[in-house]
């Protein structure tokens, strides 16, 4: 069982990177924020959480552990695969994601491809007792600016753009802007 890979990164593609250890190269998945903090050429540090079946033998990275962790909690949901949790992961933080289990709320979880208000409601159901690993680990203010974050992709997405071009654009918005409707204007001047 592969637990971490240390690595250069050989290659980019839209899911996965290519971590090369040892001149073996491991195709690794990965969130769209993992993607986008790598580049070809660099070292890095994964945590793996690797998936064997009988006609696969897939790698999920992580950058933090924790990340890890809650996306194994994610997983023990029966009807969430590996693919379904990274795709959460993804679209949202897994700080925003314990803050939104804790409340109860599903709205997060809706908005990922493919997970319906029962597979959210029965996520937050299953997961809410589980959190207490994660007690302390996350920031309210910091799961605020994430969940403003989300609006404002949602908010750009609505205006013609694209997830990836919004949250690259967001990524530019100073962060001492913190309502959502100004760093979508803010937002929108880079796009421009």
């Amino acid at each position: 069982m592969i637990a971490t890979l240390r690595g250069q990164v050989t290659e980019l593609g839209n899911r996965y990177a290519v971590i090369e250890v040892n001149n073996i190269g491991y195709k690794v998945f990965l969130t769209e924020d993992s993607i986008h903090s790598l580049k070809v050429g660099s070292e890095t540090y994964l945590s793996i959480y690797n998936v064997i079946r009988e006609d696969a033998n897939d790698l999920y990275g992580f950058i933090h552990k924790k990340e890890r962790d809650f996306f194994e909690l994610l997983i023990s949901i029966s009807g969430i695969g590996p693919k379904s949790a990274l795709n959460i992961l993804s679209l949202v933080a897994s700080d925003t994601l314990v803050s939104a289990i804790r409340s109860g709320s599903t709205s997060h979880l809706v908005k990922v491809s493919g997970i319906g208000r029962k597979t959210a409601e029965k996520i937050v159901l299953e997961l809410k007792d589980k959190l207490a690993p994660f007690a302390g680990s996350y920031d309210t203010e910091y799961s605020a600016e994430i969940s403003s974050d989300m609006d404002a992709v949602e908010a750009l997405k609505a205006l013609g753009f694209g997830a990836d071009e919004a949250r690259e654009a967001l990524k530019k918005v100073d962060k001492s802007i913190t309502a959502t409707s100004a760093k979508v204007k803010a937002a929108l001047k880079t796009l421009s």
